[in-house]
């Protein structure tokens, strides 16, 4: 008879631990489904900041915005509140500014300090400009999903949930819409820019045999030049450019060595398309500009004709 007691009081109490945890199961998410009123103070207060990083450097205004809200706890983080620092990015070799001490992956680890918040806002695109980091600007601006997961790839944070995370912040305070906010019109790359030192963006690569890059998006010659240690004469040499043509357009080729007499011996012929150029040609196929000419018996300078079938070997 006790036995049965006991089992039925102990069938009770586990009802009612169940009942509770189903109840408070309940309560929680029914709380982290609703918006947060500090992470809305938070968008409310800086959100044209991050438009105006997207404006300048291409970087989704959803996605600065997001990891801006999960780095710095809506700005009321120690890293936010003692050192403006917004986006939880550490000390680097080459970082020469203030600095703030703060237990992360380790205790006491070197992280940046900024004299302004709107610092940290450019320091982090900036950051993102990294060789590490290039492959994200592929993506498209409103993808925010690709470039959540680019970013954990690339080793930005550790957490194996900073994707998920940063998504449902997106997607929970519709951040995707601060995209569209961005100015539309086109605008000189440099207009306003800061002469930066290093080299925006790209993709090293090799083609043909020939070690090259491809930047991301519009750039300077020199700032090749200084990222390679190589003289702007000698890569203007390598691609068959004049001493006024240093502007570098959005996928272009860059070689960092003289390019070869012909293409690879997979591409026999090219066919010339809408607003290619000989110039185009010998730089997508690693060729020599004037070895271009020559292959096709051209007078040196002669322009394509669309439909005009190249040779390359």
């Amino acid at each position: 008879m006790y036995f049965c007691k006991l089992n039925h009081y102990n069938s009770f109490f586990m009802k009612r631990v169940f009942l509770f945890t189903v109840l408070y199961c309940g309560v929680v998410c029914a709380c982290h489904s609703q918006k947060n009123a500090d992470f809305q103070a938070y968008i409310d207060k800086y959100a044209e900041l991050a438009v105006t990083e997207q404006e300048r450097h291409n970087i989704p205004a959803s996605i600065t915005m997001a990891q801006a809200l999960l780095e710095s706890q809506a700005g009321k983080g120690r890293l936010a509140v003692e050192g403006n620092n917004h986006f939880g990015i550490k000390c680097t070799g080459d970082w020469k500014g203030g600095t703030i001490y703060h237990d992360d992956d380790r205790l006491g680890e070197c992280f940046r300090k900024y004299k302004k918040v709107i610092d940290s806002y450019e320091d982090h695109s900036q950051f993102l400009k990294r060789q590490r980091y290039a492959f994200l600007f592929q993506y498209d601006l409103k993808d925010y999903t690709s470039w959540a997961h680019g970013l954990s790839r690339a080793g930005y944070a550790t957490d194996p949930d900073y994707p998920a995370k940063l998504i449902r912040i997106i997607e929970t305070y519709n951040l995707n819409d601060l995209v569209d906010q961005a100015k539309k019109e086109d605008k000189n790359f440099y207009k306003d820019e800061p002469n930066y030192e290093q080299l925006w963006g790209y993709i090293e690569i090799e083609n043909n045999g020939v070690r090259c890059i491809r930047v991301i998006a519009p750039d300077k010659i020199e700032n090749v030049a200084k990222a390679f240690n190589i003289s702007v004469k000698k890569l203007l040499y390598y691609n068959d450019l004049m001493d006024n043509m240093t502007l570098l357009h959005a996928q272009d080729y860059v070689y960092l060595w003289t390019k070869k007499n012909h293409a690879d011996p997979r591409y026999e012929t090219h066919k010339v398309a809408v607003g290619e150029s000989m110039h185009d040609i010998a730089q997508l196929y690693g060729i020599k500009l004037k070895k271009l000419y020559k292959l096709n018996d051209l007078p040196y300078g002669t322009q394509t004709k669309v439909g005009m079938v190249l040779r390359l070997q």
